[in-house]
């Protein structure tokens, strides 16, 4: 797994949101910053806490020019069940092949209770208005990942 660094060109993609729109990411370049977000299962409890508190700081990254994009290996149909029940007010993505989870690199290798499997890792990455990676966001707990990237913002 080697994950993309601060400075390097964020690799354009295009992929369905929960209703099923094509999104890229270059269509916010020049006008957003865009914070790409992955998370690794919808409707879990970690992911749950991240997202809601995304959401709640919706007016303030706004007020930042910032778009928030979860992308997920999750179905659409599953991330539209997961925007209506907890209220989410920015856009899923579905990643089913991976292949931008690869491209941005945080597919791979993941063990939990000693199992071992290959999955996405919890990062995010803030894209700048030019396209390329202003920071990566790699050491935040799901309940502070909304204050961790504010924070960023505001300094920058």
């Amino acid at each position: 797994m080697q994950t993309l660094t601060e400075g390097v060109q964020a690799p354009d993609f295009s992929l369905q949101d929960q209703n099923g729109d094509t999104v890229t990411l270059s269509q916010f370049q020049g006008a957003k910053r865009v914070l790409v977000y992955f998370y690794p299962k919808a409707m879990t409890p970690g992911c749950t806490t991240q997202a809601c508190s995304l959401r709640d700081t919706k007016t303030e990254l706004d007020a930042l020019d910032t778009v928030v994009l979860g992308i997920s290996q999750i179905p659409s149909k599953k991330l539209t069940r997961f925007v209506e029940r907890d209220e989410l007010n920015f856009t899923l993505l579905s990643d089913e092949d991976h292949a931008v989870a690869d491209a941005f690199g945080v597919w791979g290798l993941k063990k939990f209770m000693g199992k071992e499997y290959d999955g996405i890792h919890r990062l995010s990455f803030l894209v700048g208005k030019d396209g390329k990676i202003e920071h990566v966001f790699n050491k935040f707990k799901t309940k502070d990942h909304h204050q961790v990237v504010l924070d960023f913002l505001n300094q920058a």
